[in-house]
Formats: C-alpha cells, structure tokens, sequence
C-alpha cells in the first residue's frame, strides 16, 4: 500500500453530504465534510480513483503547503522556500488559481501574480532559467485557498473541473451542470432499481448522468486526460489498471424516459445520448409536459423547468401552474422533484413539498423540492397520516370531475344533496329543489316575484316583445353585433371634413382670437380717406359727396395715359409698370 495523504475534493454548495458518501463508498478515510468541500485521506491510487469515479465532485486537490500569512509580501517569502524541483522543472509550465475569502487579501489577481514571482524567482536564481506561465493546459495545476490569514497551497490533480465529462457534443441555452444533474439524482435516493423521467430534458443532460448511475459508469472514463498524468510521480500502469476496470458496472433493466417540447432540444440530447453511448437505456420524444396522459408505472420523476430568467413572469406563472396541474393528476403515486428559483414559481404548483433542499445553479440561490403525489381519495390519504395546506385542500376539491358530479348531484338528488349558499333572511331562501323545479321563464325582475313565506311563487311569465306590427311601426334593420364604432359610408360631404381636434382650445382662448378691446387706438385700421379723389369730395359740413361738377381726379398721382394699349393675357407679357408692348420690344 502506497503512502497516504491528506486530499480536498470541491463540490457545489449543497452537496456536500452525497460527496462524502461518494468518498467512503471508494475507500476514503477520515472524512470530514466543509463549505463546498470535503476532505479526506488516501493513498495515490485512491486519488486517481476519486477523479475517475466521483460525480459531485469538481476537483481533487493535494495540499502540499499550509502558512498564516497577512499580506502579500509574507506569501512571497514562504512560497519561495518551497523546494519546487519536487513538482516542476525550469523547462516546463504552470498555473496558479487563487481563491480568496479575507479582509486582509482584497485582490486575488495580485495574490496570484506575487505567487508567481515566487516561484519564478526560486528558478531564477538557482537554475537562472525560469518556468513560464500558461493559462491552460499547463504541467502543472496550482490552487492556492486563502481564508482569514490561513493559506492553504494544494496541487490540482484534475486540471480542467471534473464536471465537463467529455460526453457533450452540443448544447441548449443555460445546461445543467453534469455535477448538479448528479448530485440531483443521487439526493433522490434513486440508483437505478426504478424507472426515470425527466419531462423537461433539455439537452439530455440529467438522462445521461440517471444512466450512468444506473449502469455504474464512471464519469470520469470520456475525459482525455487529468492533471496528475503529468507529474513526476505518475504511475501510468496503476491509472490503466483502474481505468480499463469494469468490474463494478451492471445491467439496468428499467427505462429512463425524456422529453421536452423543443425539436432541436430532443435532437441534441440524442447526439449526447449516442457520444455517451447510453442510448439503448434512453427512451426520448418531442412532446411538452402538459400532453402527458399516462405515466410510466414505478418511477421517479427529476425536472429542471425553467425560472422566467428569459421568459415573461405571465408565462412563467402559468407553466408552474400547468406543472402543478399535470403532476396531481397524471403522476400519481409519485416522487417528484422539481428544481427552480423563485418562491412565486413553487406557490403555482399548488402542493405542499415534503423535503427542501438549498442548491447553487450557477450564480442562482435555487431549491430542490420534493413532492409525494399521492392517489386514492382525501379521506383515505388523511387517514393514513397524510397532511393537506388549506390551499392544497380547496384544490383537491376543485378538480374538474368532481365538480361535475357534484354540479350534477344538486340538480338529479334534490334535497339530499348539498344546498346551495342560504340568501339573506330579509329577502327569502331558496332549497336545491326548488331551483332545479323552477323554469327558465320565471327568472325575470324581482318585482315578478312575491315573497310567501320562504318560498317564491311567480306571478305568471313574462310578455314577450314580441307583437304585431302597428301602422306607425317603420322597418327596422337588423341589428349587426359586428358593427365597428362609426363604420359607415363616406357621404360627399364629409371628404373636406377636417378631424375633429379633442385638444382644441375653446374660442375665446386661442391665441388667435382678439377681442376689439384688445387693439389700441393705434393698431386698429384707419378708415380709407376718399376726400378730394375719385368722384367723391368733402363738403363743408366735413362729409363726402358725389361730385356733380363732372370732373374726374384720379387718386393719388397717378395720371391718365390715352396711348396706353390694352394687354391680353397669354399673348403679350408687359409688364405692370405702365410701359406699351411696343416699348418692351424695344
């Protein structure tokens, strides 16, 4: 047996529990759950193990180093000291990650390019050649965690984060994450001995990860290579013997079943289904959750819906409600999880989860509810210990068919069955039979009815409208329910009809309206002067008169020409200025 080490496996918040039962199933020892992570010890093999096997996890690291520092300057001392030919050669290459949650360490691209110079400076001066730096795909993998004054320096054995499997060729908008899709499944409990339905599949990625689990497919198997194949110490033959082990697979005789109301989803999940090589376990089809009818017997159902982070909140509303709708009447007798973000979301559904559960999906807070659908009737499910929210309660009641047979009840049973909502006493009651005896006709005005008692008797039925037709009857058009506001013919004079402007302003406020006493004496237009000029001429009173001597005086100084020709229009163009065509020719 190899020597043993102390290694950190990162995970996602929330599933830290089903890691470390992960671990201990593989031969960890002393495991310890944290914030996102569990630690534990093993040997190499179990290292190479962990990364090939675990499906929560996202990385293993081996800590090589653990100091209290308080700044900058003092990670650069003690990085220095670290004997790096152990791990690196001046020749190859390396990459720090650097994960930061202290007051004293702000930056943590800083925190990472003072740890390179370290290591930098170390070969520098002893080899007087240096590593370089390469983002990716780099020899060696560093990850240096700072909590407080705490640092912890580890060596990443995976490289690229163990959740890119390998297996996805193609991809929809917002995928799941592979060790989310995981980590949902195994909190299920479900390992393979039932059948599986995802009915919003998506990209297929919770199938793929629900068959793997139930053939016991390691995740790691579709990767091209991890971290630790390149270091000093790589035991290649010990990583084939592990990796060509399929020993601990096994048969999965019960289907998994997906669908998704997208085409182009569906074809990509067969295009990942067929790369994983999981499609014979995979039943797929293009059908959106409301069209399910009947439910495959004995399984567990896992969705992922949508949160409304692309889709109207009117939508959203009403896909949870459709949700809500289909699982308490399709899905009976199931377990149902159901992974979204918003409270609002989960209220739609309209049942009451029997277990919550808080996740990351990214950078979303989500939770992880289960739901037990029940069947049979209310009463037996309360009498076997089952417990209904008010809410629950009413829409158990308001299903559609017992509506209806209960609608059909108070009219075929009569008093037997139940009455319909008493009326105030001031105005009388009516009894179920009673308002299914009384006809059509009688409901008219409440002036047609008088009260006896607490029964109502009708004082006849109404007179229809209905008549004979009087002299003075003129004929009525029908009446036309279609009929738009104002439609009608355009009459001839209604073409230089202007639109009748609502914001106009009234008369006597418009800017353009001027009262006589707003003009000053000066503004307002003189009368025109005919004193002395034309045939008119002022007396001695001051008044005009026509004048009677015959003589005629032309107004102002305009004189009379007699040899001034008459000027036709379109033929001659003189001008106005009192000159002869002859003159213009000139």
């Amino acid at each position: 047996m190899g020597e043993k080490f102390e290694m950190i496996a990162k995970t996602l918040q929330g599933l830290e529990d089903v890691l470390a039962e992960e671990i201990i199933a593989i031969g960890g020892e002393e495991v310890e759950q944290g914030k996102r992570m569990v630690s534990f010890i093993g040997d190499k093999k179990l290292m190479y193990k962990a990364n090939l096997t675990l499906r929560t996890a996202l990385r293993i690291l081996k800590p090589i180093a653990t100091f209290n520092a308080s700044n900058t300057d003092e990670v650069y001392e003690t990085m220095k000291k670290i004997q790096w030919e152990d791990y690196l050669q001046p020749d190859q290459t390396f990459t720090i990650d650097t994960v930061i949650f202290s007051d004293d360490f702000r930056h943590s691209k800083f925190v990472t390019y003072r740890a390179k110079d370290a290591i930098a400076d170390y070969f520098q001066e002893k080899y007087e050649k240096r590593p370089s730096v390469r983002l990716t795909n780099a020899d060696l993998a560093l990850n240096l965690h700072i909590a407080g004054n705490t640092c912890t320096l580890s060596l990443d054995s995976s490289g690229e984060s163990l959740h890119k499997r390998g297996y996805r060729v193609e991809q929809t908008e917002a995928p799941l994450n592979e060790v989310l899709a995981a980590g949902m499944i195994l909190k299920t409990g479900w390992r393979g001995e039932k059948n599986f339905i995802d009915p919003m599949c998506g990209s297929g990625t919770l199938l793929i990860e629900a068959a793997m689990i139930a053939t016991n497919t390691p995740p790691g198997v579709y990767r091209q290579g991890f971290a630790f194949e390149k270091w000093k110490d790589y035991d290649e033959d010990l990583f084939d013997q592990l990796y060509n082990d399929d020993s601990n697979e096994k048969n999965f005789d019960f289907k998994i079943y997906g669908s998704d109301i997208s085409p182009r989803a569906i074809k990509i999940a067969q295009e990942n289904l067929k790369s994983a090589g999981l499609s014979k376990y995979v039943d797929l089809k293009t059908m959106p959750f409301q069209q399910y009818e009947l439910a495959p017997e004995n399984a567990v159902l896992v969705m992922n819906p949508p949160y409304g982070e692309r889709i109207s909140s009117n939508d959203i509303l009403s896909l949870y409600e459709m949700i809500g709708r289909t699982l308490k009447h399709v899905f009976k007798g199931y377990d149902a999880w159901i992974l979204s973000y918003r409270d609002e979301c989960f209220e739609k559904i309209g049942l009451k989860p029997s277990e919550k559960i808080d996740l990351m999906n990214g950078g979303l807070e989500c939770q992880y509810r289960k739901y037990e659908i029940f069947s049979g009737k209310l009463k037996e499910f309360k009498s076997e210990g089952g417990e209904f929210t008010k809410h629950e309660e009413k829409e158990f009641v308001s299903d559609n068919t017992q509506k209806r047979a209960l609608r059909k009840a108070r009219f075929t049973e009569g008093d037997d069955a139940k009455p319909y909502k008493k009326r105030d006493a001031g105005r009388g009651k009516f009894t179920s039979s009673e308002r299914g005896e009384r006809k059509s006709s009688d409901f008219g005005r409440k002036r047609d009815f008088k009260k006896e008692g607490d029964k109502f008797e009708s004082k006849g039925e109404r007179k229809s409208f209905d008549r004979d037709k009087k002299p003075f009857d003129r004929d009525r058009k029908p009446f036309d329910k279609d009929r738009k506001p104002f439609d009608r013919e355009k009459r001839s004079f209604d073409k230089d009809r202007k639109p009748f402007d609502r914001d106009r302003k009234p008369r006597q406020e418009r800017d353009s309206f001027r009262k006589d006493s707003d003009f000053s004496r000066e503004d307002r237009p003189q009368r025109r002067d005919y004193s002395e000029s034309g045939n008119f001429r002022r007396n001695a009173e001051g008044k005009l008169e026509l004048r009677t001597d015959g003589e005629f005086k032309p107004r102002g100084e305009r004189t009379f020409n007699p040899d001034r020709k008459m000027r036709i229009p379109g033929k001659d163009e003189a001008q106005s200025d009192g000159r002869s065509n002859d003159s213009q020719k000139e």
